[in-house]
């Protein structure tokens, strides 16, 4: 048997890839060069740094412009010495920002940069889908000043989304590290807009595994779809076919009410959902205060649309006698001034901006989030 070869020692061959890591090498070595030639005519010839580095900068580029001075021998062997180093660094800067460029370097520096301004993000919406439904969500969402971001696999639809100054994170919505590369536990709402339904239900599944807290609001298409998708954890679930009805519906039989709907998006006014603190110590002496009491309209000049009672309240057994007599969740609109405040109450608002600040700030510790519904 022959004896096995000696294990020679060295360097191990690193492969042609390996460049991008120092993508950097090329240019700084051209910075070294004009430098040390800017410093060989300031040494040669005594010039000042302005006319040493004007010479370099004639030389490299070969614009072919006259001497600063009349060069000495020294100085001429610096030129020469220059216009060679220059070739060759030159022309390996160019090939190594080409490679840097063929090999993908600045696409995945793009991504990073991207990466760290989802990290940045708070309190923004999310959108997973960006169809029909999804732009129309889009336009409503950055109309009010929320910061959107946009989840798409589709190329055509992200190109779209990015076509109207999006940000649009590419992947899968069904996929866990997409969301959480979304920034769910930073979100104000989940908004899930593709057209399918398994892939909704997924999407909410998902989302609500991994922020419990999380507003989720879902597409849907049918009534069993509508069912699945509450059940999966979804807090809203929004059929276009069912809203799309009623709205016609509305207009052919109330056009006055619908008018007057368009007439307020085209304002500044805004309508809120001000949800109180499930704490009674928050509310103080707002607690058991009745909206008479609180004088809402006359100290602000802001509208109580709706009550939404949470269950089991003691304010709808105390309304309106046995007409809300029932232990669930109900929405009271237009309520009166008996109407008395409870913890985790939620108050629909509408006002201007202005308005809907001084409501907040006479709430103060009994305010326990805010919504601003698209008008």
């Amino acid at each position: 048997m022959p004896a096995p070869l000696p294990h020679r020692r060295g360097r191990i061959s690193r492969p042609p890839s390996s460049r991008s890591s120092q993508p950097w090498r090329a240019p700084a070595a051209l910075v070294v060069v004009v430098n040390l030639a800017a410093l060989g005519y300031r040494l040669t010839e005594g010039w000042d740094w302005g006319d040493c580095y004007w010479m370099v900068a004639i030389t490299l580029s070969t614009i072919g412009y006259s001497e600063v001075h009349p060069l000495s021998s020294a100085g001429r062997l610096v030129t020469a010495l220059l216009i060679l180093g220059g070739l060759v660094v030159v022309q390996i800067s160019i090939q190594g920002v080409l490679g840097l460029s063929e090999s993908g370097y600045f696409r995945r520096l793009r991504e990073r940069r991207f990466r760290r301004w989802l990290n940045a993000m708070q309190d923004h919406v999310i959108l997973c889908g960006y169809g029909r439904i999804g732009r129309e969500i889009a336009d409503q969402v950055t109309r009010e000043g929320v910061p959107l971001l946009v989840v798409e696999l589709d190329a055509e639809r992200r190109a779209a989304a990015e076509a109207q100054g999006l940000p649009v994170l590419p992947g899968d919505a069904t996929l866990d590290e997409t969301l959480m590369t979304a920034g769910i536990h930073r979100c104000r709402s989940l908004v899930v807009a593709l057209s399918s339904n398994a892939a909704n239900l997924y999407v909410v599944l998902s989302a609500r595994g991994l922020a419990p807290t999380c507003r989720l609001i879902a597409r849907s298409d049918s009534d069993e779809a509508d069912r699945k998708l509450r059940l999966a954890g979804a807090d809203e679930v929004v059929s276009p076919y069912v809203s799309g009805g009623r709205m016609m519906a509305a207009t052919a039989l109330r056009p006055l009410a619908v008018t007057f709907m368009d007439l307020i998006s085209g304002s500044d006014c805004e309508v809120d959902e001000l949800r109180l603190s499930s704490n009674p110590d928050d509310l103080g002496p707002l607690n058991n205060m009745s909206l008479a009491e609180l004088q809402l309209g006359q100290r602000t000049g802001a509208l109580v649309l709706a009550v939404r009672t949470p269950p089991g309240s003691q304010a709808i057994r105390q309304y309106r006698g046995s007409q809300y007599s029932s232990g669930e969740a109900r929405l009271i609109a237009n309520p009166g001034g008996d109407l008395r405040l409870m913890p985790g109450q939620l108050l629909v608002v509408m006002g201007s901006q202005a308005q809907l600040g001084e409501v907040k700030d006479l709430l103060g510790a009994a305010l326990s989030s805010t919504d601003v519904m698209a008008n």
